[in-house]
């Protein structure tokens, strides 16, 4: 695909404390490579990538693909740029949620960051996919999986769980594969969509999707699509 050859423009954030690597995170789901001495976010920075969605039929056929381009924005987890990061919150559609298995702090943070999501994000239930981080340094491990995943369950609608690893890449396409596949299903089942961020749709694409276009008159937390 060219620059400017795409469906759909889907914008992603990458949340979590400062050191649980988001950033080696989303540089594994671009460029399939590890670098151990990135050095901390400072702000907001992103990567990009192009894919190719393919949406199921009623009888589970695969639709036709559709092109989509995903921005991943990573954010800074230290608090003293927290009000910089919720700045970013309304315009993203999905959210990856990271936490360090071998950091139990991480993990009890996770509500916190949650109750930003909640207030900052584009209703009260965002599509976001919860991620225990560092998943092959089992010999540090100080969250159980169990833990995570009761955490998961615990918000009034199924978040789901990977255990992924930036250092070799376990879980972490499916973890961001689900998520574009929970934001794309969302598109297509809400009637109201005021909470598509402009620019989402592209004016010269084919998508075959329902029109996505319509005006903008919801409130914040009335999505329940």
């Amino acid at each position: 695909m060219s620059d400017g050859d795409y469906d759909y423009l889907i914008k992603f954030l990458a949340l979590g404390d400062s050191g649980v690597g988001k950033t080696s995170f989303l540089y594994q789901y671009t460029d399939k490579k590890f670098n151990s001495k990135f050095i901390t976010t400072v702000g907001i920075d992103f990567r990009e990538k192009r894919v190719v969605y393919k949406s199921n039929g009623p009888e589970g056929a695969a639709g036709r693909g559709q092109r989509i381009h995903v921005q991943l924005w990573d954010t800074a987890g230290q608090e003293r740029f927290r009000s910089l990061t919720t700045a970013f919150f309304r315009d993203a559609m999905g959210f990856l949620l990271l936490f360090d298995l071998t950091n139990e702090q991480s993990f009890l943070n996770v509500r916190n960051w949650m109750s930003q999501l909640q207030m900052h994000a584009y209703c009260e239930n965002p599509d976001i996919v919860l991620c225990g981080n560092k998943c092959d340094l089992q010999e540090q491990r100080a969250v159980r999986e169990d833990e995570a995943r009761e955490l998961a369950e615990k918000y009034g609608y199924v978040i789901p769980y990977f255990e992924t690893s930036a250092a070799n890449g376990q879980f972490v396409s499916q973890a961001v594969d689900v998520l574009l596949d929970l934001i794309m299903k969302r598109m297509e089942r809400c009637v109201d969509k005021s909470w598509i961020p402009d620019g989402t749709v592209r004016s010269n694409g084919h998508s075959g999707h329902t029109d996505i276009t319509e005006p903008k008159t919801q409130e914040k937390g009335k999505c329940a699509c």
